[in-house]
């Protein structure tokens, strides 16, 4: 696994975060590193995210990585929810990151991105048949499947709470969500977004209009502080 240097927060994340992980699972892994300082006063900027595969391993830079979180990337974002036996590095700034997560979120941008990511998974397995197709592509189909029931469920428990819990209390229920679509039963899947589009626009929430972005830019600027002389 390729790790850039100054690494602030990283953890397992994906299925083994939520449960949902089986004996063939990849473990994922996701974090954030701040670059040197100094590296952003030149003409070049230094790069934003570092990739590695097998293991499967995505590390983004701390500005990057807000941005991204700001966006409501409910990938990127779940770093900063993680139980913490899931968590592989914490360095204080990441603590502090931890400790400001909830002003990143803004009701607007949650309802937008878990029901726009779950749209993408229905939309990949919209097509797939009646379930007689390949058992590779039935696999991924449950899994697109599983997929958005668990963005649906994970991004409503944040709307509704302003929390967001990413271990699932009921794992099996969304394998079995997942097999019931794989085997030809994509109507259901359709049933679960209407569903759930209309407990979001039915459902108080006590989350701001607007993310805190004050509090985000105070963190980075004692990021970029704490590392102006750093070499790595």
């Amino acid at each position: 696994m390729i790790e850039p240097a100054n690494v602030l927060l990283s953890g397992i994340v994906g299925s083994t975060a939520y449960g949902l992980a089986g004996p063939g699972s990849d473990i994922d892994r996701l974090g954030l590193f701040a670059a040197p300082t100094t590296a952003f006063h030149g003409l070049t900027f230094p790069e934003d995210s570092v990739v590695s595969k097998k293991p499967d391993a995505t590390f983004h830079e701390a500005r990057r990585y807000a941005n991204l979180a700001f966006g409501g990337n409910p990938t990127v974002s779940e770093l900063m929810w993680l139980p913490e036996d899931l968590y592989e590095t914490r360095h204080p700034l990441g603590d502090d990151l931890i400790g400001i997560r909830t002003a990143f979120l803004s009701a607007k941008r949650v309802r937008d991105s878990y029901l726009g990511y779950a749209t993408q998974q229905f939309k990949r397995l919209e097509a797939r048949g009646d379930g007689s197709f390949s058992a590779d592509t039935r696999k991924r189909t449950a899994k697109h499947a599983r997929h958005l029931l668990r963005l649906c469920v994970h991004g409503l428990d944040l709307y509704t709470t302003g929390h967001l819990r990413i271990r699932l209390d009921d794992p099996q229920r969304f394998l079995d969500f997942g097999e019931r679509v794989a085997a030809g039963d994509v109507d259901m899947a359709s049933r679960t977004m209407a569903d759930y589009e209309s407990r979001f626009d039915t459902t108080p929430t006590p989350l701001p209009n607007e993310p805190d972005r004050a509090a985000v830019e105070a963190w980075l600027r004692r990021v970029r502080a704490h590392f102006f002389d750093a070499a790595g």
